[in-house]
Formats: C-alpha cells, structure tokens, sequence
C-alpha cells in the first residue's frame, strides 16, 4: 500500500473515486494521470475543474460560482486588477534578470522592509518559498556553524531536498533529515500546561540537548508562528518569546516562514511573527507576495546574512525579475491602501464569533480559533476527550464543497478544517460559509 502524505492524501481523488464521476471530469481526471504521472494530487473526491476567477470567487466549467476559503496564493483576491496591469505594463518594457541594474527589486525592497523591525535590513529573491526556506537553511548553517534544524511536529516547509527533509506533513514516505528534530505542536486546547510558553521552550530545549547527545550542532529553528500545518495555532499571543530565547541562548536562529501567516492575514500584525513580539533573524515569504505570479524573499539581519553572503555568491535566474518585482510591488500597494490588514482583524473576527455559535449547536465542534482571516476549526467525535473525527471533517469538506465552499484540511489528525480565504473575503460572505458548514453537519447528522 502507498504511503501517505499528511498534507497531501487527506483531502484528495483517488483511484476508487474514479467511478463516480461524469464523463467530461473522468476524461480529465484519466488524462492527468497518464500525461503528469503519480505524485500529483487532486482536492476533493469530485475534483473541481476551475475556469476563472475573481476576488474571493471561483467559477467552474459549468458557470457555477464557489467561495473560495483556502486560497493564499491569491492573497488580495483573484485576478486583482492593479497585479494584471503591473504585470501587463512590466511585460511591455522588460522582464530579465537581476544582474543588470534596476530600480523596481530597489523601490520594492525598501517598501517590504518597511514592514519588518529595523534590524532586518536585507532582502533576497526566489521564486518559490521552498527556494526560500532552502536558503534560509544555508544561511543559518553558515552563521551557527552547526547543522541541526527543529520544527514542528506537523510542519510543512518545501519540497526541496533541505526542506523535504524539515518538513515532516509530507508524509513518512519522504525522510526527515539526520539532523532535524521535531517538537510537539503548541495547542492550547490539547496540551494541559499552566502556560504554554513555557512547555513549549521546554520542549525546543530538550531537542537541542537531544542534539548535542548524538554529535549535531544546533543551527536554529524553522516555524510558521501560526503553526497552521499543525492545525492553526496563534494563541495565547507572545508564547514563542520563550522558545527564541532559547534557541539564541543555544546559537542558533530563528527562521519565521510567513508564507502562511503574512502579509497582514492575522489581522492584528502585518506579520505574523509580530503578534508574539519577536524579531526573527531571518524572515521567508512566498505566495501571498505575488498574488499569483511566482517570487519569494528572504529578509535577514545584516549579521546573520553576512556569514553566508560574504563567502558565497548567490543567483536565481528568475528571482526578482522586474515583472515578479512589479507583481509584489502591486499586493504591498493594494495591501496598504485597501487597508487589508485592518480589514482583515475585522471581518476575521466577525467570522470567528459566527463560526463559535456553531459550538452550541454541533457537540462535534471542539474548538474554532483563529487570527484575522487565519481561521482553525476543529471536529471532534467526543469533545470531553477531544477525541479527533478525521472521518467527519472529510466528510464535511466535501459537504461544503457540494455548497459551493472550497477549503481544506490541517493538524496532525487531519481533523481541522483551515479556513484561510483571500484578503477579498466580504462580511456578506460569511453568512455563506457558516451557512454550508451549518448545513453540512446538519446532513451528515451531527
């Protein structure tokens, strides 16, 4: 039997799933498989063949509208006018590398560092965030001198080699690296501790000493601070104060993957590092930064890049070219001047108070937690035990998905739904979500 991937395998067609569809989606589905080979996957038991696009909305070959709930790779709304005419605009004058001279990778850099506390000071370009977080491994192996990463438990960081090897939702079919180690998720609803952060410095200190015992130097830490591979984790705010200070004290780096939590998603800070009120030694972003167009970064404190950069060169062909640089540059304007931060903090919390009266209603409904539009919700089967109901959040997602709602799944038990919209997620639409989730645990007679 193939293993199976966290991330990957639990919301997704499979071969036995194949008699149940229509002539038009078999087709499709049949022609995927031969031409794009085996590891590719596809979301929901009844794949969903897309056709356009705009804001928080999908349309389907068919012309049927969907409200998109999982998607931060559109991060200001689908087909953002101002991203398709910088693009449009870039395209017209020149797209090439970054070893000419130009000013959009200049004008942008200032802007992005604007964002970040004054002792990140530099910024570098991919295309992807595993590119960046491959890099971010690098550097931090140059300034500590060691080679022993830690995550968590869950956590998703790349499909490069360094990172597959940190990132251990990718399933028991793709090895962890020798020097990674990993630490139990910081859930507030399942890990009893008069203060979480705490246990959880605790718990990063524990594998640094593992480390050390079996011969491998301490490099830094690698963390979404949303955790959302691990199920959406932000609270309490500040716990991970502790647990930086401890992997400083040890020598190694904290690495802050916002590819999830940035670019003003949480609502309550453009970063969502910041909601803890930590400094990063160096900070990756990837998909929200574009709104679609492929480019990532990799921001860092001058001192910790400076062990890397000073003796290696770096170049990605297509990192920050001038039409991925206008892209970004665009989602940081948008970003700002349709205030989606605040808008985010606002709405999400609306959502998050609508999605909680579910709780009275459905005792299957453990918990529901979020930040800004970075939103947890957890199915149970007992909710004295917290016993995990992986069974029923599949279910309901494809539930929601005969609604017209497309999410997900997330955590350790594939049990929480991740409701992470684009930043174009309306107060008018959340009636729609609560009402399918309403719905659908209705029909499956929860």
């Amino acid at each position: 039997m193939a293993t199976r991937s966290t991330i990957m395998d639990t919301n997704s067609f499979r071969a036995e799933h194949a008699a149940g569809l229509d002539a038009n989606l078999r087709k499709l589905t049949d022609k995927r498989q031969k031409l794009l080979g085996e590891s590719y996957r596809l979301f929901y038991r009844k794949p969903v063949h897309l056709v356009r696009g705009e804001g928080q909305y999908l349309w389907d070959a068919a012309g049927e509208k969907y409200l998109d709930v999982y998607n931060n790779v559109a991060s200001i709304g689908h087909c953002h006018p101002a991203v398709i005419e910088a693009v449009h605009q870039q395209m017209q004058r020149l797209n090439t590398h970054t070893r000419y001279l130009h000013e959009a990778i200049l004008d942008y850099s200032e802007a992005l560092l604007a964002t970040m506390p004054a002792a990140i000071d530099r910024a570098m370009y991919m295309c992807t965030g595993s590119e960046a977080n491959d890099l971010a491994i690098r550097v931090a192996r140059a300034y500590s001198g060691g080679s022993g990463i830690i995550v968590s438990q869950e956590a998703y960081h790349g499909t490069s080699e360094l990172t597959s090897g940190v990132s251990p939702a990718l399933g028991s079919g793709q090895p962890l690296a020798a020097t990674t180690r990993l630490v139990p998720p910081p859930d507030r609803y399942r890990v009893n501790a008069p203060d979480l952060g705490t246990w959880f410095a605790t718990q990063i200190q524990r594998q640094i000493d593992d480390m050390q015992a079996h011969g491998i130097k301490f490099a830094g830490f690698l963390a979404d601070s949303i955790f959302s591979s691990d199920g959406v984790l932000p609270d309490p705010r500040g716990f991970l104060q502790q647990a930086i200070e401890v992997v400083h004290n040890n020598g190694g780096i904290f690495i802050a993957d916002e590819v999830q939590p940035g670019f003003g998603r949480t609502g309550e800070a453009f970063w969502g590092f910041a909601r803890h009120g930590v400094v990063p030694d160096i900070v990756t972003t990837g998909k929200p930064m574009g709104n679609g167009i492929p480019v990532s970064g990799l921001l860092a404190k001058s001192e910790v890049l400076a062990a890397f950069s000073d003796a290696i060169p770096y170049f990605n062909t297509f990192g920050g070219n001038p039409v991925s640089m206008a892209a970004a540059q665009a989602v940081l304007k948008v970003i700002h001047e349709e205030q989606l931060q605040e808008h985010s903090r606002v709405v999400g919390a609306k959502l998050l108070a609508e999605l909680k009266t579910l709780m009275d209603k459905y005792d299957c409904v453990g918990d529901v937690r979020g930040a800004g539009l970075f939103i947890g919700f957890e199915l149970v089967a007992d909710r004295e035990n917290k016993t995990p109901d992986k069974a029923l959040a599949l279910d309901v997602v494809e539930q929601l998905r005969d609604n017209h709602v497309l999410t997900s799944v997330a955590g350790p038990y594939g049990n929480v739904l991740k409701l992470r919209p684009p930043l174009a997620f309306q107060e008018q639409d959340i009636d729609w979500l609560v009402g399918a989730l309403d719905r659908s645990l209705a029909a499956l007679g929860r």
